[in-house]
């Protein structure tokens, strides 16, 4: 059966309930990943004040737990595909609530960092099994949405973070914020928990073949063993390019994260407060566009060239940001533009690595590409820090923009690969 036969199949209010239902659970729980990505760096001038570590030692901090979190998104995949995506995902949580305890109990510096060693355990399950659930259980005909709200949490779980921890510093200190993120992300646990006969199994009607965009005579990579499904994955160009992808994306964001409130600065004669509001524009902005986006995922088959234009744009968007020639409102503006041209690429991303994705192999497949943002996010801020070191004061705007013309021309390449294997299957699995 066809995607397009699957996609005529009767819509119903009940269809439509279960899959926002399932849409909004998985939504629920990304934000959680997001929210928690962001409590150790809320609390490191209340640690500071209180043990006296340097801005290396909480640096440190996060770095072990992104580097905990690239390593076992790259792994978790392969359990995900054989045990299921629920309990994975209960164990994620469960993770993110145990670290939010010891941070908050902790009495040094080991008990901190046990803290994020666990709470980066617990992030690096997302990516895999949110998509494997959408994948399999979102009917086909809201899978463009489905993405794009899981986009949409994301950013919001960042954006909840600082406003959450910095009232209850403010009211109490900051261990009952951080009991208060555990006991919050507790709860969602517990939504999930309520859920589960939601997230679990696969959506009956949907074959195989559309529910990870492969051939449904195809063998089930989820039936051989690690070592067999990671040689048949590895010898796939596209999956190698989606890799790539999500390193230059990543590495994009990090540079306009990090660096444009310095820059707004340097370049324009911003002062902080307005530059972080046009920053905070941004991620509202890229938001609206994975909304936006949302609606073009579900309209075209074609997601690459949605990819491709949206990210061109933001990096043309970029490059006149970065050329210092516009006026300081105008380049407020500029930001947030690319902000939004960035977020419209989001869904049409996530159809396209569905697209690459071998039978059996969804939470390998986005496990392993994924972790392509973790390697991004930590190899950009010391390459872009070097350049506004080195007096190159426009450099993280010219290095984003470079990284989201070659994400860009990668997102063309993974789905020429993708085409390639429909034509030629045998070929594809050799």
């Amino acid at each position: 059966m066809s995607a397009a036969t699957v996609d005529q199949l009767p819509d119903s209010p009940t269809l439509r309930r279960k899959d926002w239902s399932i849409i909004g659970l998985i939504g629920a729980a990304h934000a959680c990943s997001h929210f928690f990505q962001l409590v150790f760096p809320t609390l490191y001038l209340s640690l500071a004040h209180d043990y006296g570590y340097d801005f290396v030692k909480l640096g440190l901090l996060a770095s072990v737990f992104f580097l905990v979190s690239c390593l076992g998104q790259a792994s978790s995949g392969f359990i995900v595909d054989r045990i299921g995506p629920a309990p994975v995902l209960r164990f994620g949580l469960g993770c993110f609530v145990v670290s939010g305890v010891l941070i908050g109990a902790s009495n040094g510096y080991a008990m901190l960092m046990l803290a994020a060693v666990i709470g980066g355990i617990g992030n690096s399950v997302f990516h895999p099994v949110d998509y494997s659930i959408i994948n399999h259980r979102v009917s086909p005909r809201r899978l463009g949405h489905a993405f794009s709200t899981h986009g949409l949490t994301g950013n919001l779980g960042w954006a909840l973070t600082p406003v959450f921890m910095a009232a209850l510093i403010h009211l109490w200190n900051w261990r009952v914020a951080t009991f208060g993120a555990a006991a919050l992300i507790a709860f969602v646990l517990f939504l999930t928990w309520l859920g589960r006969d939601l997230l679990a199994g696969k959506n009956v009607q949907k074959p195989a073949a559309d529910a990870e965009g492969t051939n449904a005579t195809e063998p089930s990579l989820a039936s051989q063993s690690v070592a067999q499904t990671l040689a048949t994955l590895m010898v796939r160009p596209a999956l190698w390019g989606a890799f790539l992808f999500f390193a230059f994306t990543s590495m994009a964001l990090s540079a306009v994260q990090n660096y444009t409130i310095p820059m707004l600065g340097d370049v324009y004669s911003i002062d902080k407060v307005m530059a972080g509001t046009t920053l905070s524009a941004y991620m509202i902005a890229a938001a609206a566009g994975m909304a936006a986006g949302g609606f073009l995922a579900g309209a075209t088959p074609n997601s690459e060239r949605v990819v491709a234009i949206s990210l061109v744009l933001a990096g043309a968007l970029l490059v006149v940001l970065a050329s210092g020639v516009v006026p300081p409102v105008v380049a407020m503006a500029l930001v947030g533009l690319a902000g939004f041209c960035s977020g419209v690429s989001s869904p049409s991303r996530d159809m396209l690595i569905r697209r690459v994705t071998p039978k059996g192999a969804t939470g390998t497949v986005y496990g392993l590409v994924y972790s392509g943002m973790d390697v991004g996010s930590s190899l950009a801020p010391v390459g872009f820090g070097l350049m506004l070191d080195g007096g190159f004061s426009q450099g993280p705007w010219f290095g984003a923009a470079t990284g989201f013309v070659v994400a860009a021309g990668l997102a063309v390449w993974v789905a020429r690969c993708a085409m390639s294997a429909t034509v030629h299957p045998q070929a594809a699995r050799a």
